[in-house]
């Protein structure tokens, strides 16, 4: 089987779980469904993009040696809603994220949950990252809960779902 007659299936569920058990714990070929997520090519990135995050989920130590250069993409600008919404999805269902990278990942989520015009879900994960982040840093709390307190009247469902969890937790 190859990941690229995969990828260009008709996008759906069924598709993304396929490619996701012909990766299973394989490090060879996640790499190379990653290295097909950070390629240019647009429709294979939007494809690779949410097996990715479940392959991270299932598989936890596939992403090991590839922190910095998914941190390094999720703060690039210019890259589609889908892409930094995936990364921050692998990053949510992480636990333990390891320490050196904190300050950097804290720093994105910050910036995608105070940005109103960043995609609602981006937001929603970054905010469970943060509600995380958040009990091993206590000292972020009171920005958090004040940018959450802000936001929550007026925020979409998916904001206001997590909002609703780090809320009852703080």
């Amino acid at each position: 089987m190859n990941l690229i007659s995969l990828l260009e299936r008709p996008y759906t569920k069924a598709q993304a779980n396929d490619i996701v058990n012909w990766i299973g714990n394989d490090q060879k070929r996640f790499d190379a469904l990653l290295k097909i997520f950070l390629s240019e090519e647009t429709l294979l990135v939007q494809r690779a993009s949410w097996p990715l995050s479940y392959c991270v989920a299932n598989h936890p130590r596939l992403i090991n040696k590839h922190y910095d250069r998914l941190i390094n993409y999720l703060k690039a600008t210019g890259k589609p809603a889908a892409i930094r919404r995936n990364i921050l999805r692998a990053f949510d269902q992480l636990d333990p994220i390891p320490e050196n990278y904190h300050g950097e990942l804290m720093d994105a989520c910050f910036g995608f949950i105070e940005d109103p015009n960043e995609a609602i879900a981006s937001q929603a994960f970054a905010l469970g990252i943060l509600s995380k982040f958040a009990k091993i840093y206590p000292e972020i709390k009171p920005e958090l809960l004040l940018i959450v307190e802000d936001r929550f009247p007026n925020a979409p469902p998916a904001f206001r779902s997590r909002a609703k969890k780090l809320l009852r937790k703080n």
